[in-house]
């Protein structure tokens, strides 16, 4: 699995099912932390969707660590301040770079539970949904009927 993949749905994940897959390796190694959680503010980059060219939006509070395992590093970082998550994120990403990670069925699982939540929430979203290229039969075809009122 990449690792924008194993990111996306590690941070996407509630913190205890982060914490029993953590506990899962933390049973067989002992990871060295190399840097303790800890806030930090990130800048946000977007692309302009016009001209196509990049600009910073702004700043976030991110949450930062790092950990080895028997020589494989480990990093997280994620978008507010759980260092409880990010530590637990971290020592999974170090037992994936070291090969010692078991727990792919479980982020698949995870990550088809996240796809259907989201594909829910898109269904709620497009119920709202204004088609305005419906409404232009809808306009009066006489400009005066605007001006009568």
């Amino acid at each position: 699995m990449d690792k924008k993949r194993l990111t996306k749905i590690l941070a996407r994940a509630d913190r205890r099912e982060v914490a029993a897959m953590s506990a899962e390796i933390l049973k067989t190694c002992r990871p060295v932390i190399l840097k303790e959680p800890g806030k930090t503010l990130a800048m946000i980059k977007m692309r302009e969707p016009v001209k196509q060219s990049l600009f910073y939006i702004g700043e976030v509070i991110v949450c930062e660590a790092s950990v080895e395992i028997d020589g494989a590093r480990g990093i997280a970082v994620l978008m507010g301040d759980d260092a409880e998550k990010t530590l637990d994120m971290a020592i999974i990403d170090a037992a994936v770079n070291k090969g010692l990670f078991e727990g792919e069925s479980k982020l698949l699982e995870l990550e088809r539970e996240q796809n259907a939540e989201i594909m829910r929430e898109n269904a709620l979203f497009l119920k709202t949904m204004v088609n305005f290229e419906s409404m232009d039969g809808e306009a009066p075809n006489d400009l005066n009927a605007f001006k009568k009122a």
